[in-house]
C-alpha cells in the first residue's frame, strides 16, 4: 500500500510539472513573438525597447505571455474560471512595476524583473491550486 502511494504522488508530481513546463514553453513562446512583432513594428531594437520604452514593452511581453498560455490552457480543456486565474497572475505583476517606474521609483528596464515576478506568481496558483493542477487535464 505503501509503494501505492508513492507511486500516486510520482505521477502527481509528474503532472504538475507537465503543465509547469507546458506553461513555460507557451510563455517562452509568447515573449519571442511578441518581442519580434514589437521591433518588427516600432523599428525600435529589442535593448532599446527594454530601457527606454520599459512599459510599453512590459505591456507587449505580459500579453503575449498570457495569451499562448490560455490558448494552450484551452486546449488542454481548463475551465475559463482557471485560466482567468492565471491571467490575474500573469498581470499583477506588471501593475506595481509599471507604477513604479511612471512614478520614477525605478528606472531602466522592468522586463526582467516582471517575468521573474509573473513566473512566481504562476507557479504560486499552481501550488496553491495543487489539488487542481495534479491531475489529468481531463479529469480538471
Amino acid at each position: 500500500m505503501h509503494v501505492v502511494v508513492e507511486r500516486e504522488d510520482r505521477g502527481r508530481l509528474a503532472i504538475f510539472l507537465r503543465h509547469l513546463l507546458e506553461m513555460v514553453l507557451a510563455m517562452m513562446v509568447g515573449v519571442f513573438a511578441g518581442g519580434a512583432i514589437f521591433v518588427l513594428a516600432t523599428g525600435i531594437p529589442a535593448d532599446e525597447a527594454i530601457e527606454k520604452h520599459a512599459i510599453a514593452w512590459v505591456g507587449v511581453m505580459a500579453f503575449s505571455m498570457t495569451a499562448p498560455m490560455v490558448a494552450w490552457m484551452r486546449h488542454r480543456d481548463h475551465r475559463w474560471n482557471v485560466c482567468l486565474e492565471m491571467v490575474v497572475a500573469m498581470v499583477a505583476p506588471a501593475i506595481p512595476l509599471c507604477a513604479l517606474r511612471i512614478a520614477d521609483v525605478i528606472s531602466g528596464g522592468i522586463c526582467g524583473a516582471y517575468c521573474g515576478l509573473s513566473l512566481v506568481a504562476m507557479v504560486g496558483v499552481m501550488v496553491y491550486q495543487r489539488e487542481y493542477y495534479t491531475h489529468a487535464p481531463l479529469e480538471a
